[in-house]
């Protein structure tokens, strides 16, 4: 929706995403759409073309065009060419080169001169009328921000999540946030890392919010299974893909750990490399009848499966690489149900979720202590009334989308209320889900 006065100067920005559209990033595409409708002018440019074979309503809402970059270089060399012709003219240019060939003599890999390519392309086809760039993750969709705007001179942007923080070297993460105008990531351990490598005031912390009319309160009766009855298992939920740092291989071991007495049943939704193997795994362990991997699904389906859950369990973990989650946006969705939660106690999620009082938290990597903490709440239908209760209450009043798009807005210069007839976002009936 373009804004009501036509005095307003503000250009148009694009936004540089890895992926797009992406079941696991819908924190992303929430956010675009609640921007259009402040009156942002958006268009889209992803690095790669969409694998997801579903997409979820708030793709269809979104009103930006999407541009595709060539994924590799080879795949479209006419276009590189022409890109790099182009570009050359430009007064960025040098600067640009020098940048870049700083960053390839620390950096010698072919992702690296891939993002340049790509940048090059960027640069000689990016509208006239864009006048701002702005990346989701601080590693390789920033590597073509920050190279598109020396070329063209434009100002640019960040928004940090969580394996682009933890991942990108320290050298990189400082140079880009010396470069960009502007930071902000979403949790306070990522907020606090990259502060402590930019200029003053430059990073900012945005929680991913709640869209409260996507995720409308669900009247969950209470809770009464027990475990118990053979008939009547426990339903638990785990929403995430299935890839190291979410600990899928810890949590299905804890369940192998559950006495023999507790009926359970757990359904999984997300897809990822490391299915196939979770898979086995659950038949080495004697628990493959009790486990349903239902691989990637559509909002409307995992914010169903919220509400048919009797507890939410999360098992995330810090992988090999470094990798890790910020706050998955799914333990706030499932607070936002009502549903009681088990998760790990890593930064960003006790940001969330505090021990005994909005959820529960265990050690990362610990079956033995999530098996504990499973069967206590499995047991304890009451228990989870009350963590659930509390849970939704903070999910709702301090993980709201508003609370966010406000940052985002004046970061991007919109004046809120220049838009008269904006919709609410609480005040719409739509009903859809994220999943991470």
């Amino acid at each position: 929706m373009p804004l009501s006065s036509g005095a307003d100067p503000r250009p148009a920005v694009t936004i540089l995403l890895k992926g797009y559209p992406r079941l696991s990033e819908t924190f992303i595409a929430q956010e675009i759409r609640a921007l259009e409708r402040l009156g942002l002018d958006i268009r889209i440019v992803s690095l790669r073309h969409p694998t997801d074979r579903k997409r979820h309503p708030v793709h269809a809402e979104i009103a930006a065009p999407v541009r595709y970059l060539p994924e590799y270089l080879w795949r479209e060399p006419l276009r590189v060419m022409r890109g790099w012709r182009q570009s050359r003219r430009l007064s960025g240019y040098r600067a640009a080169r020098t940048a870049f060939l700083r960053d390839l003599r620390r950096d010698p890999t072919p992702n690296r001169i891939r993002r340049f390519g790509q940048a090059l392309v960027l640069a000689a086809e990016l509208p006239e009328d864009i006048g701002r760039l702005h990346a989701h993750f601080i590693h390789t969709p920033a590597s073509v921000a920050r190279y598109t705007a020396l070329l063209r001179g434009l100002p640019w942007s960040v928004s940090a999540h969580a394996k682009d923080i933890w991942t990108t070297p320290a050298w990189e993460l400082r140079e880009k946030l010396a470069s960009c105008a502007w930071a902000v990531a979403c949790t306070e351990a990522g907020t606090a890392a990259l502060a402590a490598l930019a200029p003053p005031g430059r990073v900012r912390l945005v929680h991913h919010g709640i869209d409260a009319a996507r995720f409308p309160p669900f009247a969950r009766e209470p809770a009464r299974r027990t475990g118990e009855d053979p008939g009547d298992p426990i339903r638990l939920l785990s929403v995430g893909r299935a890839v190291a740092k979410k600990g899928y291989d810890d949590l299905l071991s804890a369940l192998a750990l559950l006495p023999k007495e507790l009926h359970w049943r757990l359904r999984h939704i997300g897809g990822g490399p490391l299915l196939p193997s979770l898979q086995q795994q659950a038949r080495r362990l004697g628990i493959a009848e009790r486990v349903d991997f239902q691989g990637a699904q559509a909002q409307e389906a995992v914010l169903q499966a919220y509400r048919d859950a009797d507890l939410f369990v999360l098992a995330s973990r810090i992988a090999a690489d470094g990798d890790r989650d910020g706050l998955p946006n799914v333990l706030v969705e499932a607070l936002s149900q009502r549903l009681s939660a088990i998760a790990t106690a890593l930064p960003g999620i006790t940001e969330l979720i505090e021990d005994g009082v909005t959820g529960t938290t265990v050690a990362s990597a610990d079956p033995l202590t999530l098996a504990a903490a499973l069967a206590r709440l499995m047991r304890d239908p009451a228990l989870r009334d009350r963590l659930g209760t509390a849970g939704e209450t903070r999910a709702r009043t301090q993980f709201t989308l508003e609370r966010g798009i406000a940052v985002l807005a004046e970061r991007f210069g919109i004046e809120t209320h220049a838009v008269e007839d904006r919709p609410r976002l609480d005040a719409l009936d739509s009903v859809d889900s994220v999943s991470d």
